[in-house]
């Protein structure tokens, strides 16, 4: 039987990797304006005597071992997804208590990935078809020695069941408290497609924007993305792996 022991970590070292957040989320002036880790301590202590709502923008700084933290220019789309954190946004490697930042190993990959998530978003909701939200396109690297379910046996593969969490969710806390830096596995919405799961921000680089995006909602499915830069729309045809 295979354990969290026993699963093989990989080096993964991509460039070009692709993350898609939401447009709604600005970055925290904290992480983007000030370099040093080190010196946001006193700065937010200083800042909360004239502006106590700065944690709510900040998040839960404490989630984050000081050693792991990283600032400078787009450090807020690697800081942020560990500070902000919720039992209410369980995905497939966290229960909410602490952060996680997935990636995919390509912009295909990590559009699948976010238009699932998307739809199932919208079918609670009920909305009207049309254009809905708006995202970002954030370009990075990523170098890290993550444990890789890229090829699961029996005991690993219910961690990418594409209906359920909680295998995923059980190992994941598990490697975790192992001291792992993530999990490197095939992408459940994309064919062909990789993933990263990153327990700590400093397993990614160089994050920076790139394109913005428009997803169209038919009523069932995610069926038009628009580049928001050139008007160009492109029509998604379902490659999910299962």
């Amino acid at each position: 039987m295979t354990g969290p022991a026993d699963i093989p970590v990989s080096p993964v070292a991509w460039t070009g990797a692709v993350r898609i957040i939401r447009s709604a989320y600005p970055p925290i002036d904290l992480f983007e304006d000030v370099a040093d880790p080190a010196d946001w301590a006193l700065l937010i202590s200083a800042e909360q005597k004239t502006n106590p709502r700065i944690m709510a923008t900040i998040g839960n700084l404490d989630l984050v071992p000081a050693d792991r933290r990283v600032g400078g220019s787009g450090a807020s789309y690697l800081m942020a997804p560990f500070t902000h954190v919720s039992a209410d946004r369980p995905s497939r490697f966290t229960d909410g208590r602490y952060g996680v930042l997935y990636v995919g190993d390509r912009f295909e990959t990590a559009l699948f990935e976010t238009i699932h998530h998307h739809a199932r978003f919208m079918a609670r909701t009920g909305e009207a078809p049309g254009w809905t939200s708006q995202f970002r396109e954030i370009i990075l690297s990523v170098e890290a020695a993550l444990h890789d379910l890229r090829a699961p046996d029996a005991d690993t593969a219910p961690a990418l069941d594409p209906q359920s969490y909680a295998a995923g969710q059980a190992l994941a806390a598990m490697l975790r408290g192992m001291g792992a830096d993530g999990i490197v596995y095939p992408s459940v919405r994309h064919a062909g497609g990789e993933c990263a799961a990153l327990f700590y921000p400093d397993c990614a680089s160089n994050p920076s924007q790139g394109r913005h995006l428009d997803y169209h909602w038919d009523g069932e499915r995610v069926d038009f993305v628009r580049d928001a830069g050139s008007g160009a729309v492109f029509r998604v045809v379902d490659l999910r792996a299962g």
